[in-house]
């Protein structure tokens, strides 16, 4: 089965039912057991990503039985899963609780972020929200939009509220800022694909510009190279003199 817009709403639906299911009732709830450090102390994962992905995998591999998932977690005990992403068919790139770190801390600044790619390009990406239950939608060449009950409204486009920079610990959260123009730009240094791949898409359908910092097009398959996000190809081109200057 191909992905096509249709499909776009039961995905979205999907990342829904996992944050219901398998984060919120685990929010401001967490045991001693259920949170384990990766890599450093900032470094999280909680028994609600886990099962979160675990159900997300699932259903994407009952209905795309021929198509690569790609989960945080998974990579995490599996780095190599990453080495086919470019060149799969139908890829699907799954964050199960992004800002892991504010969610153990209960913080309520955490979402559910899953991209599409098809042939080595993201085509889709979506957002959610558990705590506000909105979505986050960008489809390529159809536009942004956020989605909350009972309608559809597209982001504003090149909306520009303020000229700030700002770190929330939350790419779910800042790529939300940033289409809907309440925040000028961001920089990331570390580019893994569960993070960046279905926001970068988001704000450019919302008439964004993102791109590596050497000015390169951002790829599913790039882990490094730096991402300067900003509102619009002029703007991005000043952000880059100025951060970079002499």
């Amino acid at each position: 089965m191909t992905f096509d817009d249709r499909a776009i709403d039961w995905l979205a639906d999907l990342l829904a039912e996992a944050a219901t299911a398998e984060i919120m009732p685990r929010f401001r709830r967490l045991g001693e057991g259920d949170v384990r450090q990766k890599t450093s102390a900032a470094d999280l994962v909680t028994e609600a990503d886990v099962n979160a992905e675990r159900l997300i995998t699932a259903r994407l591999r009952e209905r795309y039985p021929d198509a690569m998932v790609v989960g945080e977690e998974a990579c995490s005990d599996n780095p190599a899963l990453l080495s086919g992403l470019g060149d799969a068919a139908l890829a699907f790139v799954i964050d199960p609780v992004d800002g892991t770190f504010n969610f153990a801390s209960g913080v309520p600044l955490f979402g559910v972020m899953a991209g599409v790619v098809v042939n080595g390009e993201t085509v889709a990406g979506i957002i959610h929200d558990p705590v506000g239950k909105d979505w986050l939608i960008g489809a390529k060449g159809a536009g942004s939009h956020i989605l909350e009950e009972p309608e559809r409204s597209r982001l504003a486009r090149n909306q520009t509220k303020t000229l700030s920079q700002f770190a929330y610990r939350c790419a779910a959260h800042e790529y939300r800022l940033l289409a809907s123009g309440h925040a000028h730009f961001v920089l990331y240094n570390k580019l893994m694909p569960w993070d960046h791949l279905a926001g970068a898409l988001i704000h450019q359908e919302a008439g964004g510009h993102v791109a590596r910092v050497d000015g390169s097009a951002y790829l599913p398959s790039h882990v490094d190279g730096g991402l300067l996000v900003a509102p619009d190809k002029q703007s991005w081109d000043e952000l880059r003199r100025e951060l970079w200057a002499e």
